[in-house]
């Protein structure tokens, strides 16, 4: 008859989710008890000592962990640079798209006609005219706080690239792409730089009925070109007197793709073409720095604080309004168009442009095509040596706009500070070749 052994008790479970305590090991009769016991005593140490055991506190901590790390990242990279020769990818799956337009295709062969919600029926969201008017106002704020920081932080920007650098000298860091880098060997040409290199200013048509009649090669000039937030704000219910919008009562009819009631097209204002307007002006980047003097030195601080939070303002409002008003963005190049449908102005130059006869490849844009961030590098000290090249690795990133306020005074945004990589020191020149 088996003999069996106590109970060996034991927290922890076995490879097959038995609990190692309720596991009981037999020995033959015919093995001497002294020797079975040895023998089965060091088997079941032996099974402990291979199994892959996991304390339940030592789990608990590594999730801790984790979302310590999640919540409070270090040292973030920047996304990747998408390649030029390259269609941008989607913003929604083109699975989900396809799902969308057989929906919509078996409804409207039903002639059904399609379901519509403000604002893709021509209607206004109501609580979203407030927020339309905070973007504007934040905009304004943004402009004019810029254009004063400029006359005290040095900007300088590539004549040869769109590089950007925030400091009292330009960067040696060998990265210029330009038309002739190969001759400076990668090194930038620098020029003072201006409020249109640190907020890169995305402009789109001006619409006075976004549903009604596209805006075409051969009539472009009979349009106002103003901002692409500005006319974000117009469409969702901003009202300005050069730049008046039509204001539906009635709905927006659709069977499919097919518009059956639109009611009917309006004659649209032509444009004022003015952009000497002073309700233009507080919109617009271009001469904003000649248009507000230096600030004195004890208001410094304060104008980049309002700055940096009329920014983050601005991102937050756009965000809001392009998760219900349409914003289409070209795949291929940075022209931008607020409304349900993309223009047929043939001005594409980019990735195979001759087989689009230059039109646009229209898709969902996201807030970073509307209002990009311009990452520049981030300088610890400004009036220190220039950025290397050797170095790159130990150097941060942030937008340009904070980049401009902190080094005016300003408190960082929790968000932007793993990307500048505050806690790493750069080494020094005969330090360089002793790190790994």
């Amino acid at each position: 008859m088996l003999q069996t052994l106590p109970a060996l008790s034991n927290p922890f479970q076995s490879q097959m989710g038995i609990p190692l305590g309720a596991m009981e090991f037999t020995r033959p009769p015919q093995l001497s008890a002294l020797r079975s016991d040895t023998l089965w005593l060091k088997f079941g140490r032996e099974y402990l000592r291979k199994a892959p055991f996991i304390c339940a506190s030592q789990r608990h901590r590594e999730d801790l962990i984790i979302k310590k790390q999640k919540a409070h990242p270090q040292n973030v990279d920047l996304p990747p640079i998408l390649p030029k020769k390259k269609k941008k990818p989607f913003p929604v799956p083109i699975e989900k798209m396809r799902q969308a337009a057989r929906k919509d295709k078996k409804i409207a062969e039903m002639g059904i006609e399609k379901p519509l919600q403000p604002p893709k029926n021509g209607l206004l969201v109501p609580h979203l005219i407030p927020v339309a008017y905070e973007v504007l106002d934040a905009w304004k704020d943004l402009i004019k706080g810029l254009a004063q920081l400029v006359h005290v932080i040095p900007v300088f920007g590539c004549s040869e690239c769109s590089e950007v650098h925030v400091a009292h000298a330009g960067h040696n860091i060998q990265d210029c792409n330009g038309g002739t880098c190969g001759s400076r060997r990668g090194f930038h040409s620098w020029v003072k730089g201006s409020i249109n290199d640190i907020l890169v200013p995305i402009e789109s048509y001006h619409m006075y009925d976004p549903f009604g009649r596209r805006v075409k090669h051969e009539t472009r000039f009979d349009y106002d070109r103003i901002p692409a937030v500005v006319e974000l704000c117009l469409q969702a219910g901003v009202d300005i007197q050069d730049y008046p919008s039509r204001r539906r009562t009635n709905p927006i009819r659709m069977i499919g793709r097919k518009v059956i009631d639109r009611g009917g097209f309006v004659e649209e204002p032509k444009p004022w073409r003015s952009r000497g307007s002073s309700s233009f002006l507080d919109f617009d980047t271009d001469g904003a720095c000649g248009r507000f003097p230096p600030p004195s030195l004890a208001d410094v601080p304060r104008i980049a604080q309002e700055t940096v939070d009329a920014y983050e303002m601005v991102r937050t409002g756009v965000t809001k309004l392009m998760k219900k008003y349409t914003v289409k963005a070209c795949g291929y190049c940075p022209e931008v168009h607020v409304g349900p449908c993309g223009h047929n102005v043939k001005l594409c130059g980019a990735f195979k442009h001759q087989w689009r006869d230059g039109k646009h490849g229209w898709q969902d844009a996201i807030v970073d095509e509307v209002l990009p961030f311009n990452y520049v590098w981030h300088a610890q000290e400004p009036k220190g040596p220039p950025l290397r090249s050797a170095l790159k690795r130990f150097y941060g990133k942030a937008p340009a706009v904070v980049e401009v306020c902190m080094q005016a005074g300003a408190q960082i945004p929790e968000r932007y500070k793993p990307m500048m990589r505050l806690d790493i020191v750069v080494p020094e020149s005969e330090e360089e070749g002793l790190v790994a």
